[in-house]
């Protein structure tokens, strides 16, 4: 088992150490699902949620909510975000919506819970939204895609 880094000698809490690991370019790729009743996808696809068009708000929250990821996780580092990105997927068959958020940076650590909080915030955003219509809405399926950068370099989550 690896030794848990968040830990000192003494079994206290830390933030891990980064100063000397070395700046690289690094990417995440994260993905969710919302699944909700076929009127509901029918409302969001058709953009007559009174509340307002679901997605676009869900895309401004999700790239909020990667740019205060250190301030919402413990041990995470503030990293100098330099692209996030959110897209949705209509899934017609299943009546889901599937978000993939993007975050880059050029850091000394990875950006991968910056990417798995953007599509967490924007999912339940779109909870938010239209949990007056279909409150049997599920968000599942939350977890990393792909990653690029450090020391670790390439992860690509098996089909």
């Amino acid at each position: 088992m690896a030794e848990l880094s968040h830990l000192d000698e003494e079994g206290r809490v830390r933030m891990v150490d980064v100063s000397n690991k070395a700046v690289t370019l690094r990417e995440a790729v994260a993905q969710g699902l919302v699944t909700m009743g076929p009127d509901t996808f029918e409302l969001i696809r058709e953009q007559k949620v009174k509340k307002g068009n679901v997605l676009e708000t869900a895309r401004i929250a999700g790239i909020m909510a990667a740019k205060k990821t250190a301030e919402l996780i413990p041990m995470c580092h503030p990293l100098p975000l330099t692209h996030v990105q959110i897209d949705f997927f209509s899934e017609p068959a299943t009546s889901s919506i599937r978000i993939e958020a993007v975050a880059r940076v050029a850091a000394q650590t990875g950006v991968e819970m910056e990417a798995l909080t953007a599509v967490s915030v924007a999912a339940l955003t779109v909870y938010d939204m239209c949990k007056s219509y279909d409150r049997t809405m599920m968000i599942s399926d939350i977890c990393l895609v792909k990653k690029s950068g450090g020391k670790s370099g390439i992860f690509v989550r098996p089909s």
